[in-house]
């Protein structure tokens, strides 16, 4: 398997994104920054675009992977259910691929459904995928933008 063995980054869904944000930088761990939601999508599939456009993020770039921090705010959304139920923690790992539609493929025939996807005019873009039953988390594959981390 080929998916998921380039770790980007871990999402951590949190109550306060400010104070959570402050509490890793008291360790030693930052700086952070505003995830860059940019680049026009040709495709975008979530179960609520508006909660999506509404959720806030926090990146830090560590040697190895990075760490994000989310606020999935108020409206529905599968981050904001988790949240609910589960409380803060890991919610999804993300996995950099060369070939976006190429991994969603790949996905699609070991069985797993996709939660959402989403692709970019340069075929940047992410696929969630429905891997939380069977591994506790949700597995994200995505090939990042050009100049993005």
């Amino acid at each position: 398997m080929t998916l998921f063995n380039h770790l980007h980054h871990i999402c951590i869904l949190v109550h306060d994104l400010e104070a959570r944000q402050a509490a890793y930088e008291r360790l030693g761990i930052g700086p952070w920054y505003d995830y860059p939601k940019s680049g026009t999508y040709t495709e975008f599939h979530v179960p609520n675009p508006e909660a999506s456009k509404a959720m806030r993020y926090k990146c830090c770039d560590l040697g190895n992977v990075q760490l994000q921090l989310c606020d999935p705010g108020a409206l529905d959304s599968p981050q904001k259910r988790h949240l609910e139920s589960q409380g803060e923690g890991v919610y999804h790992l993300g996995f950099e691929v060369a070939d976006l539609i190429a991994a969603q493929a790949e996905g699609r025939a070991l069985g797993l459904d996709v939660i959402a996807h989403g692709r970019r005019t340069d075929e940047s873009g992410f696929c969630y995928f429905d891997t939380k039953a069977s591994t506790g988390l949700v597995l994200e594959v995505r090939k990042t933008p050009a100049g993005q981390k």
